[in-house]
């Protein structure tokens, strides 16, 4: 006989997992007790919100379910933020709630929520489980329902009657991968499309990722000779130093390489579901009218065709996708038609990732491509969301898949977290958060979990003193009518040392490279705060030329 929490964390251990995230309630003290003679390594988290982006975090690096554990009513919708993440970044993803005892419910009890109806269309599947006996039967479906077709987070709800009773149901037998077949005639057809069209671009996304891919997708440019293009915040699955690799869809694109797009007469989309910022809100491509040849590869049935019409759909993660369509080409002699339309493609990215000179004493793209140059080749780099990630996704140069981790959701906050999972995971590499002042400060309370458990990752703020991209659109948008974007900020490198990590502060260029060598050998959480001019703004204009324009 086993208490459900027992049970659960056993049937965790067959699962082989390694590492949960949590915020410790009383609504699961069973399962901290079962995580107690676990081999789990259990990283208590300061606020629900950091432990759930760790998890989704451990999902990307892994492929396999981050695993987070929080309480009920509070603990839930802290955490429903790292879930938000884990599905518009296709993550899987577990995430455990505590719930009342279940013989209480539909009485406003203390904590009482319907997650059912709080998380929705937030996850991929909620369920509560309301026997002991069928605990083991929803752990396996929800790691199998995480892991299947696209990726995405899972959420189950424990009461704690179920938890704290016994039973001597066995763990849920059984795998928990689904073959998925292919059809190499579908993918034969892809290729027969590439190969008569003039103007064709591979965008590559999505969470099926991995290095075997990265490789085989290098080999499949060369042969085919096509320009590759990363979506969102996916730029390291292709080595950026390739000639095949033409740039990313993000945010603040390219010019030039939005007007490929436009001007592309066929997309072969892989993985990505080329959503709303790799169309930059779907301008670049009408979804009802897009004048172009789309073949699209994706592990959902359901995203395949989704927005834009699919000539030729497959549903299959985007690893078989390469896969199959290398062994299409393998024998084929390079082709040559493609060569002007890769080699102009290739130019305009080399153009575009020269630096550009901002205002200060502290310059972001020096301190970026200063990054690119001197860190190794595995270093793994994380950031959130702000004006500040733009330089990042222009200026460096990712060398090998699995070195970014970022969230295509935008969420603020989510690179320390993402960073402090990253150093666990990988204590022998370098692990370097990007941050803003204002990204920085809604999960920095971390730092203690960080001290705790032993993660070292190096952050660097960028602190211009303000929330920046929203001051951006402020300016653009009512000029010189400042509100609500203004920050009043702590000294960051006095707060890492007051939480037992290292503290350095950077006021000019130069300063810089010691600063971060000797963050480097503190061997603990380090944070470098670069302190930017205030007329910073965005990569392509200071705060006071968008002011002048929108005068």
């Amino acid at each position: 006989m086993r208490h459900g929490g027992k049970i659960l964390t056993d049937h965790l251990e067959s699962l082989d997992v390694k590492r949960v995230f949590s915020v410790p309630g009383e609504s699961y003290l069973a399962v901290l007790d079962g995580l107690h003679d676990s081999g789990i390594h259990n990283v208590v988290c300061r606020h629900e919100g950091g432990a759930a982006m760790m998890a989704e975090a451990y999902g990307k690096m892994t492929g396999q379910p981050g695993i987070c554990f929080v309480t009920r009513g509070p603990g839930a919708c802290n955490a429903s933020a790292g879930v938000h993440v884990a599905m518009q970044d296709s993550t899987p993803m577990v995430l455990f709630v505590g719930q009342i005892d279940n013989r209480q419910t539909d009485r406003e009890t203390f904590q009482e929520v319907d997650y059912k109806a709080m998380f929705g269309d937030l996850a991929k599947w909620v369920a509560q489980v309301d026997h002991i006996e069928r605990l083991p039967e929803y752990i396996a479906r929800a790691f199998r329902i995480a892991l299947t077709g696209r990726p995405g987070p899972v959420v189950i709800a424990l009461p704690e009657n179920v938890l704290s009773d016994t039973s001597d149901v066995p763990n849920h037998g059984g795998g928990r991968n689904v073959t998925v077949p292919t059809d190499k005639k579908a993918f034969e057809a892809m290729v027969a499309e590439l190969q008569t069209a003039k103007r064709p671009l591979i965008v590559v996304g999505g969470s099926s990722w991995d290095k075997g891919a990265s490789s085989v997708l290098e080999q499949f440019a060369e042969t085919t000779g096509l320009p590759v293009v990363a979506s969102f915040r996916r730029q390291d699955y292709l080595d950026n130093r390739h000639s095949h690799y033409a740039g990313d869809l993000n945010v603040g694109v390219n010019p030039k390489l939005a007007q490929r797009v436009r001007d592309a007469d066929c997309l072969l989309l892989l993985g990505t579901r080329f959503g709303d910022i790799d169309t930059q809100g779907y301008t670049l491509v009408n979804p009802a009218d897009p004048q172009k040849t789309i073949l699209h590869c994706h592990a959902a049935p359901g995203e395949v065709g989704r927005v834009y019409g699919a000539d030729v759909g497959i549903a299959a993660p985007a690893t078989i996708g390469i896969h199959t369509l290398w062994q299409c080409v393998m024998n084929d002699d390079p082709w040559d038609n493609h060569r002007d339309w890769t080699a102009s493609a290739r130019a305009d990215y080399e153009d575009w990732i020269t630096p550009q000179e901002s205002p200060g004493a502290v310059k972001q793209e020096q301190v970026i491509r200063w990054l690119s140059d001197n860190l190794p080749e595995d270093a793994i780099l994380t950031n959130g969301a702000g004006n500040y990630a733009a330089w990042l996704h222009r200026y460096f140069t990712y060398k090998r898949y699995g070195t970014q981790l970022a969230p295509t959701s935008g969420s603020m906050g989510y690179g320390f977290p993402a960073a402090i999972s990253a150093s666990l995971q990988y204590p022998d590499r370098t692990v370097v958060c990007l941050a803003g002042d204002g990204c920085f400060q809604m999960t920095l309370n971390e730092m203690s979990t960080a001290v705790q458990h032993g993660a070292k990752p190096i952050v660097i703020v960028m602190n211009n003193g303000r929330y920046g991209t929203i001051r951006m659109h402020q300016e653009k948008t009512y000029p010189g009518r400042v509100s609500g974007t203004e920050l009043a900020n702590p000294d960051f490198a006095a707060l890492a040392q007051a939480y037992g990590g290292f503290g350095a502060v950077v006021e000019r260029q130069e300063d810089f490279a010691a600063a971060f060598e000797a963050a480097q050998a503190s061997g603990t959480v380090a944070v470098v705060e670069c302190r930017l001019d205030p007329d910073v703004l965005s990569t392509g204009q200071s705060l006071s030329e968008a002011r002048a324009k929108a005068m």
